[in-house]
């Protein structure tokens, strides 16, 4: 009887050993335990996807650049990161540091794919930064809006593949509360709120004298965004909104003023008829010029989100994870956007004339063929004019501007690290397959040289000063420096 007893309990005990060794079926996902994941156990595709999506509708986005490109860029790296920060166990929410925006936390108790969140939030945004392309009679417009919903459906379909309905559903709900908690701080933003629908306010009259900015030939376009310094940021103080002064004006020969002016008038004059020994000299700086423009709407995207485009290329090449991505987009866009505010302000504060002005008054009492001095820069492609120039003040400069942030943003997570000790070889794709104008791919040996020929291609397309150039990197770079000093870690 004992023998028999002793058996019986072997056998009780083999049969729950092997329940407990047998797999669980895994054909409900319903019925599967949770694993716990982070932002880590995904990749970054979520954004490469919704960034290249922001790329093409800025192209067609009138009204856009270059203050509201960036802006958008802001909140919309700000949503994303709220929204699966939770999944990222080093680092903290930041909303905490502006006050009026109360973000919904993720349930630690309940389970979500985290890029579905992230899906859901740029669409609810999308669609609410570009409403004026929903109904244009442009049919290239509503085909680039267009992109929203065509990439939040293709995004759908490939979580509903990877994960249970219940998730995916909570996932895209949490997403959209927390772009609605965003959004509806965003539109408390008087000055930066839509924005869009009057960059040129009637309301402005820019001051007249010696030196100051009026509209420029041959365009005589009226001031853009005169007010975008009162624009919300999200790092810089109030007190540095406002770069250090330009250099006195002259007119002079032998005044600084003059010699810079001077330079872009030689400049340019020498790329359109180089001297012996200076044609590759050049072709390069032409090449450099209109590489770096962007300047006009429906040919390429604008100037600040051409970062974004870099940003995307280096992130596919490193493959970068989920977390990262999450944390460098969201500090590209904060950055770029405090970046335009202090830029900006700046230039209405000093409203300094631009070159075409001065040459073309001022150099040309001492070289009279400069009175019929043109820029390089060329809208013919898009029904516009040649020899144009931005319709704002040139001191500092835009472009150098978020080249210097941009750069400076890149180089703080892929430079410098132990996957790259040193500086980053990179090279630039974004207009390889233009044919309106020269894209062929430059390369650079770092992100501090890619944000300076982003900068200093400004004086060869003949519409900055060297010190817009200067100053306009260093503004810039603050800004990512005030960005990259958030309490990002815990």
């Amino acid at each position: 009887m004992k023998v028999t007893q002793l058996t019986k309990l072997f056998a009780f005990g083999a049969l729950l050993l092997s329940m407990m060794l047998v797999p669980q079926s895994c054909g409900d996902k319903d019925t599967v335990d949770p694993v716990e994941t982070t932002a880590h156990d995904y990749d970054y595709k979520v954004y490469w996807e919704w960034n290249e999506a922001f790329l093409q509708i800025d192209r067609y986005a009138q009204g856009y650049r270059p203050g509201p490109g960036p802006r958008a860029l802001g909140y919309l790296g700000l949503s994303a990161y709220e929204c699966v920060v939770s999944a990222i166990p080093e680092n903290r929410s930041i909303a905490d540091l502006y006050a009026g925006l109360d973000v919904p936390k993720a349930d630690p108790n309940l389970d979500y794919h985290w890029p579905a969140a992230i899906n859901a939030s740029y669409a609810y945004l999308m669609e609410r930064f570009f409403p004026h392309m929903q109904n244009s009679s442009d049919p290239r417009v509503t085909n680039a809006y267009g992109l929203i919903a065509q990439t939040f459906t293709k995004l759908h379909g490939r979580y509903a593949q990877e994960t249970s309905e219940e998730i995916l559903e909570r996932s895209e709900a949490f997403g959209r509360e927390v772009a609605a908690a965003v959004y509806a701080w965003e539109t408390t933003d008087t000055p930066g709120h839509n924005a869009f629908l009057n960059p040129s306010p009637t309301s402005y009259t820019p001051p007249s004298g010696p030196g100051l900015w009026q509209p420029t030939f041959p365009d005589e376009t009226k001031a853009m965004f005169p007010y975008w310094g009162q624009v919300r940021t999200f790092a810089l103080r109030q007190d540095e909104l406002t770069c250090r002064p330009p250099i006195a004006y002259g007119e002079h020969p032998a005044s600084p003023f003059y010699s810079q002016a001077l330079e872009v008038y030689s400049t340019v004059n020498a790329i359109n008829n180089p001297p012996a020994g200076l044609a590759d000299w050049a072709a390069n700086q032409r090449w450099a010029a209109i590489f770096w423009s962007d300047d006009n709407t429906n040919l390429t995207f604008a100037p600040p989100p051409r970062l974004v485009a870099v940003l995307n290329q280096v992130a596919a090449n490193e493959e970068i994870d989920l977390a990262e991505a999450a944390e460098i987009y969201a500090k590209m866009g904060l950055a770029l956007s405090d970046a335009g505010v202090a830029l900006w302000h700046s230039k209405y504060v000093y409203n300094v004339e631009r070159p075409i002005s001065y040459i073309r008054r001022v150099v040309s009492q001492q070289h009279p063929e400069a009175a019929n001095w043109l820029t390089i820069l060329d809208a013919t492609a898009v029904g516009g004019q040649y020899g144009i120039t931005p319709a704002f003040p040139a001191y500092p400069s835009g472009h150098s501007g978020f080249g210097g942030c941009g750069g400076k943003i890149l180089s703080s997570m892929f430079e410098y690290n132990a996957k790259h000790p040193g500086t980053y070889t990179f090279t630039d794709l974004c207009h390889q397959l233009r044919t309106e104008f020269l894209g062929t791919p430059r390369t650079f040996s770092s992100f501090s040289q890619l944000g300076e020929e982003d900068a200093y291609s400004r004086i060869p397309l003949g519409v900055h000063f060297r010190m817009d150039c200067e100053v306009g990197l260093e503004v810039g770079r603050l800004a990512a420096q005030r960005v990259l000093e958030l309490p990002w870690k815990k």
